[in-house]
């Protein structure tokens, strides 16, 4: 008996893996055979479930996994000290005239920008899990504000901060990370390209120095067209040498050895400081020929809970008025900020796997926080992350130098922020969103598949001309229709079978499973071959078919039902199990007897028994 056994072991053990899943294979099909095959649906175990969730929120595990800086503080090297305040210094230098250009870009006062560029930094030094990301104000988080809160004032822009986070954190605790994927990538570039389009078309009448207050594309230049006549020459002269001074600046990355590099990392500190040194020597000698940003309230922002309730226009507002007035902000900016957020993650993770769910959880807590300390909405920025990863960071320690160097400028250097022009401001913004159009990722999605190219250009035509939110979901939905369509449409391989006995059989291989939306078109292309053929028995191979909802199931039956009036025989071939067991859920009596396996051999069998009157 051991003998027997260790035979059969040993010869077990030297099958190959084709053969190992054909042994499984027919051990499967020998069950199914059984008449009394039991097919019924078992629901999972609810409450074993809900207890190993709920236990793994007490674990070490789950701890260090929820607060990443217990993993890499233990860890931490004297040596990356230097590195992380370098880069976070690198980072603070960037953020400082861009928190204020994002602030003016809202139409908030310009210390709001800065309110919102420390408490992200400092919240996801405890929170993220990603070493180069930096969460503060961007451009696209300031234009949605400026759509929606621009007119009703700073109280709104601190309450959506907080309703953002708030979202943004149940979408963490619950998992929703997963959420990103249904975003293509053709999508996420129409949406980008046209951000930075409608961003920098916003700053034309900064950049020229006319009024009106419009950030919207098309807006934008009927507001440059209208005002053109009004443009003020030193404003403009400012501007547009400050866009060149930038790009020179930036092309200097790879020259001058570090000389090049920090130049070029610091580039939008050094054109501010050098437009605010400016504009300081003409009121010296009493001119003013620049527009100037204006006083800065000085002094670190009041901490407290974000306003529940406002006055607008000496009437008070409650907090369900307010959200009222908000309106689809609510959705549209934490499903931006989710988007800006993982995007820039994928990028720097190098191929490494990203925990979304963590990042969602980090983002979500920065903006509630950011809330006491009046931010406006915040998220990860590219370019900050760009000048993070470039100058080195070694961990999120990082962004404590970014915090702590934006908190000194609000105590000690706003009178300064005084002589910024506008205009210098505003070739900051325009310089960055040259490097956001995605013209590459245009031309890799036409060399990929060409049709991929209809929701990036629909997504981002509906962005200009309908607006960020509108123009995202637009793309979304496009998207969707892509991916329906293409489930709605199998392809059909099929082949026609002559057994030994010299009976013609049509055998038909769907490439997918079969739901609602591609049932019929399966019904119908079954019947039309059928139709062709002439052929008695239809073989209907259920290799590639892993499931079937119940619309199938009935559509299936009525298939057979309809082939039968024909006169012609339906086998199932080779279906797994949970989808036979499916179909026979429906109907046993009509389906058991269809369903059958094996090679060839045996189908050439099954179909001369059919074929027997």
């Amino acid at each position: 008996m051991f003998d027997s056994e260790l035979s059969h072991k040993t010869e077990a053990s030297c099958m190959t893996i084709s053969e190992l899943i054909e042994h499984k294979q027919k051990q499967r099909n020998d069950n199914v055979t059984d008449g009394e095959d039991d097919c019924r649906e078992k629901f999972p175990s609810v409450g074993p479930m809900l207890t190993s969730k709920l236990e793994g929120f007490c674990d070490r595990k789950f701890l260090l996994k929820r607060l990443p800086i217990l993993q890499w503080l233990p860890e931490y090297e004297v040596n990356y000290l230097v590195e992380d305040i370098v880069a976070g210094l690198s980072v603070g230098l960037t953020v400082i005239p861009q928190g204020i250009a994002f602030a003016v870009m809202a139409n908030l006062e310009p210390q709001y920008g800065l309110y919102s560029a420390f408490m992200g930094c400092f919240v996801y030094c405890v929170f993220g899990s990603c070493k180069d990301l930096t969460i503060g104000p961007t451009a696209i988080m300031a234009l949605m504000v400026q759509v929606y809160v621009g007119s009703l004032g700073a109280d709104f822009a601190i309450l959506l901060t907080f309703l953002t986070g708030c979202i943004i954190l149940m979408f963490g605790l619950l998992n929703l990370g997963f959420l990103v994927q249904f975003i293509s990538m053709p999508v996420t570039a129409g949406f980008t390209s046209a951000a930075a389009i409608t961003i920098a078309s916003g700053q034309v009448k900064s950049l020229l120095g006319l009024p009106g207050r419009s950030n919207e594309f098309v807006d934008s230049w009927v507001n440059v067209y209208r005002h053109i006549g009004e443009t003020k020459v030193w404003d403009a002269a400012l501007g547009v040498v400050t866009i060149c001074v930038l790009l020179v600046l930036r092309s200097l990355r790879g020259k001058w050895s570090g000389v090049g590099k920090y130049l070029a990392l610091s580039r939008n500190a050094v054109v501010v400081i050098g437009g605010a040194a400016l504009a300081y020597y003409f009121s010296t000698v009493g001119s003013a020929p620049f527009s100037l940003t204006g006083a800065v309230t000085p002094g670190l922002p009041p901490v407290g809970l974000p306003p529940f309730t406002t006055v607008l226009q000496n009437q008070t507002l409650t907090f369900s008025e307010m959200t009222f007035k908000l309106g689809s902000s609510i959705i549209a900016l934490p499903l931006i900020a989710i988007l800006e957020t993982i995007a820039i993650v994928k990028a720097f993770s190098k191929g490494k796997s990203i925990d979304a769910t963590q990042e969602l959880v980090a983002l979500g807590m920065c903006n509630i926080f950011g809330s006491f300390v009046s931010s406006m909405p915040i998220t990860g920025s590219f370019t900050r992350t760009a000048v993070n990863n470039n100058s080195g960071v070694r961990t999120p320690l990082g962004g404590l130098a970014t915090g702590i160097l934006v908190l000194l400028s609000l105590g000690l250097f706003t009178d300064t922020f005084y002589f910024i022009p506008k205009s210098v401001l505003a070739a900051v913004m325009i310089a960055a969103m040259f490097f956001m159009i995605e013209f590459h990722a245009a031309v890799e999605i036409w060399r990929t598949k060409k049709v991929d190219i209809i929701p990036f250009v629909v997504t981002l035509v509906s962005c200009l001309l309908l607006g960020l939110e509108y123009g995202m979901l637009i793309g979304i939905a496009l998207n969707v229709c892509f991916v329906l369509y293409m489930t709605s449409r199998p392809r059909i391989d099929q082949a026609l079978l002559r057994t030994r006995s010299g009976v013609e059989a049509m055998v038909v291989k769907p490439d997918q499973s079969l739901i609602y939306s591609s049932i019929e078109y399966l019904k119908h292309e079954v019947v039309n071959i059928t139709d062709k053929t002439q052929v008695a028995t239809v073989i209907i191979d259920g290799s590639n078919v892993s499931y079937v909802d119940s619309t199938a199931a009935k559509i299936f039956s009525t298939l057979v039902e309809e082939l039968a009036l024909r006169g012609c025989t339906v086998l199932l071939w080779n279906w797994n199990r949970s989808v036979k067991c499916t179909m026979i859920r429906l109907n046993r009596e009509q389906f058991y007897p269809l369903f059958k396996h094996g090679g060839l051999e045996r189908l050439d069998k099954e179909v001369c028994s059919e074929s027997v009157p």
